[in-house]
């Protein structure tokens, strides 16, 4: 299978990869993400200028007619640098809701912002109780003439502080498991009722618990019709599973072979490291779990992209795999520097955070693995 990247993506890849090396270095990152916005509005705007906010979205909807594949392209190299700018929130989760709506008002109003930069979503779906499944929802919405009545909590929003709008998914009928009876809804932050509990994350980023409190909602932010929001959902998530795994493995490419330079400088007996036949084989493994992660982000996004009916299946095959491999890739690299690995000022430990938080979203290891067999 031919893996080769066409002119056009090949150019999207160099000019990601140039943006984190100049704007990356551990310290810029630590200094953003220690800000009170937690990433800088310059390089979000510079992100909208080189059209990477609208890479993923229709010609139609004034984007570039990008897909999956072009996102993985671009999240890779953000996780070379952990990119703090909430790219993931509005355009891949938020910004990929409200361009599956059926709801093309919505859409009119609402994405030219995603796109130009002046406006920021993100996906508002997890629940205390739910812990990975998306139809477990008890965030309700009952209807009130032409508004909804919105009361629940949401749990770890991405960079919902800094988002205008969220994604909300609401039970508007069904019981709590139902697949069917699941709406989702465009809910702005400033909202009466809306109140946002917001926090750091352990990997440097922002999320926040948000409560609803009869907040009034127009039926007509409804993305799609009453109920039947579940399988646009799932097709975010699944959009979502391939953007962090891509991000994943940027960050575990790091981590390996800043572990190989780091043994080959480092002496120990009067021989560097890197000598010792026990860490070659160590580093050749972390090597070789990097490059099936890889392979398997391909495979996944590919058929994704494609519309494979084994899709979802090698979806959950994939977080399977980043989640599992990505551990031992840090744990390995954190274990190879002794105990600098765990220090702020080297970024080795800022990476295996970032993979942990990763193996958690959207449904751990153990999680996908079940889904996977099942």
């Amino acid at each position: 299978m031919n893996f080769d990247l066409t002119e056009e993506q090949q150019l999207i890849q160099d000019s990601v990869a140039r943006f984190v090396s100049d704007n990356y270095d551990l310290k810029s990152r630590l200094t953003l993400a220690g800000s009170k916005q937690g990433f800088s509005d310059d390089h979000w705007n510079t992100m909208a200028k080189l059209g990477w906010l609208g890479m993923p979205f229709a010609e139609a909807d004034g984007g570039f007619g990008g897909d999956q594949i072009d996102t993985m392209l671009m999240m890779e190299q953000f996780g070379r640098g952990l990119v703090l700018e909430p790219f993931f929130a509005s355009v891949v989760l938020g910004g990929g809701a409200l361009k599956r709506s059926t709801n093309a008002d919505l859409k009119t109003e609402y994405l030219p912002g995603v796109l130009d930069g002046s406006r920021k979503l993100t996906l508002a779906y997890a629940e205390e109780q739910a812990r990975f499944d998306l139809h477990d929802v008890t965030t309700s919405a009952r209807e009130d003439g032409e508004n909804y009545i919105v009361n629940g909590q949401k749990s770890m929003v991405a960079s919902a502080a800094a988002a205008d709008q969220m994604v909300v998914s609401v039970r508007t009928g069904g019981g709590q498991i139902d697949e069917a009876g699941i709406t989702l809804l465009l809910i702005d932050t400033d909202s009466e009722g809306v109140s946002m509990d917001n926090f750091p994350t352990v990997d440097g980023l922002q999320a926040s618990e948000v409560t609803f409190k009869d907040v009034r909602v127009p039926q007509s932010r409804a993305l799609t019709a009453p109920g039947d929001s579940f399988e646009l959902l799932r097709a975010v998530a699944n959009d979502g599973i391939l953007a962090l795994s891509a991000e994943a493995v940027g960050a575990m490419e790091i981590l390996y072979k800043d572990t190989v330079d780091y043994t080959q400088e480092r002496e120990q007996f009067d021989h560097p490291l890197s000598a010792f036949q026990v860490l070659q084989h160590c580093m050749v493994e972390m090597f070789m779990e990097y490059e099936q992660c890889k392979s398997m982000l391909y495979r996944a996004t590919l058929e994704t992209a494609q519309q494979g009916l084994g899709a979802q299946r090698i979806v959950h095959a994939l977080k399977h795999l980043i989640g599992k491999q990505g551990i031992f890739i840090g744990e390995n690299a954190v274990q190879l520097h002794g105990g600098m690995g765990v220090t702020e000022e080297l970024r080795i430990g800022h990476y295996f955070k970032r993979l942990l938080v990763i193996d958690a979203q959207f449904g751990n290891s153990d999680y996908h693995l079940q889904q996977f067999a099942a």
